[in-house]
Parts: structure tokens; sequence; C-alpha cells
């Protein structure tokens, strides 16, 4: 099931959403450049829960905070960044339009550190460096479900009558679309706890960690626009 675009046209342009969008894709390109020296940037900048384990029990010198923030600018290659950036597209610039640059900013940052939490809370003892801007675009998609639960997403999916040789371009409620996206995150997650830490691959707890957490500030911004008469916020 692949998101096409949504019927659910922004009022602004989302100049933050492509902002972030042309920072990571710089820093794709940045990665690129480094040849033979990709492995050791990716473990620097990347987020690597053992590391975190060690400065959280005082055992390292460094103060190890600064890959939560630099490892959601990193990639794994084409597919990945690309997956990113398009989910990133069609999701993101109506959650800017909704809270402002100002809001969207923090959600994506902070959806994103909790994403490399919650990973960290499964596997705290990995050794390998976790990548990607996924977990705080899945808070972006948390937040887009509570905020356009109705909005439609054209998506392409297996035809059933084909069983799957054919695809049909649908268009699919949000609300259902996200629900179906999260469970399937939530299941491969569950089926990777056993193996946690010990391979690389998709980090599926970061999915949903950042989920929950858009969830949450989505759910909490309407309830502060209810309670202060304030239907939208913005910071131009």
């Amino acid at each position: 099931m692949l998101p096409l675009k949504d019927l659910n046209p922004p009022r602004r342009k989302p100049i933050l959403t492509y902002i972030i969008v042309a920072m990571n894709v710089a820093v794709f390109f940045l990665e690129l450049a480094q040849g033979r020296n990709l492995s050791q940037v990716l473990l620097k900048f990347g987020f690597v829960p053992y590391n975190f384990s060690l400065f959280l029990q005082g055992l390292s010198e460094n103060v190890y905070l600064f890959p939560l923030f630099t490892s959601m600018f990193l990639h794994g290659g084409w597919a990945h960044i690309i997956g990113n950036m398009w989910y990133l597209v069609i999701f993101g610039d109506n959650v800017e339009d909704r809270i402002g640059k100002f809001g969207f900013l923090l959600l994506y940052i902070f959806a994103g550190i909790a994403a490399a939490i919650a990973q960290f809370v499964i596997s705290p003892t990995s050794k390998i460096p976790m990548v990607g801007a996924s977990g705080a675009i899945s808070g972006i998609l948390g937040a887009y479900i509570v905020f356009f639960p109705g909005a439609k997403i054209v998506s392409l999916v297996p035809d059933p009558f084909t069983l799957g040789m054919f695809f049909r371009i649908i268009p699919i409620n949000a609300v259902i679309f996200l629900l179906i996206w999260f469970l399937i995150q939530l299941v491969q997650g569950v089926a990777t706890i056993p193996y946690a830490g010990k391979l690389g691959g998709t980090a599926f707890w970061a999915h949903i960690g950042g989920f929950a957490f858009g969830l949450i500030f989505a759910a909490m911004f309407s309830l502060y626009s209810k309670l202060t008469g304030i239907k939208r916020y913005r910071v131009s």
C-alpha cells in the first residue's frame, strides 16, 4: 500500500517541509561523498543505543545526546531517503499548515528523538547505528491522523481479485490508511523483539514511538486550541 497523494490541499505553501526535505537530501549527498569513510560517519552521527546506555550509566566520558538529533538527517540508501521524503511531502504540508512552522519544527525534532528513545528501550545494547528520518516522519503521520482523519489518501494497493499480481489506485480515508500502516509497524516490531540489537534492518519501534508522540502532540495541540479558542497557530 503506497500513498500517491492526499486530496487535502494546504492553504499555504509548506515552506518548512520543503526546507527539511532539502536538508535531508543535502546531507545524503554529503554521505555519498564520504566513500569508504561512510561507515565511520554513520557510527559517529547515527544513534547507537549501546553508547547511549553507557552515557546514562555514567560510564562514558562524552555527553551522548547530539546523535539523537543528527541521526534523523542520515539515511542508509536511495530507497530509504526517497521513501521517507515521499511520505514527508505527502503528509507534512497539511500538518505544517495546521500547527505552523514553529510547531511543525518542534513536532519533527521531538518525534525523532522520541523515536530513537523508543528503539533504545527495545534494544539498549545494540551497537548498530540507527539512522533515518522515519521516526520524525512517523510523528507527522500520528499528527495527521488526529487533524485530518477524513482526508482521502490516493493509494496504490494490491488488487485482491488478482491475488496481488496487479494494483489498483483508490482513495482511502486517512484514518484507515494510517491505522493499517501503524498495525503493520506494530506487528513487525513485535516480531523483531527476539532479535533486537542483533540484526540491522528497519527500526520498527522507532516508527511506533514517533507515531505515538505525534498522536499525543496533536491531541494536546487540539485541546489547547479548544480551551483558548485559537483555531490555528502560525509563525511566518
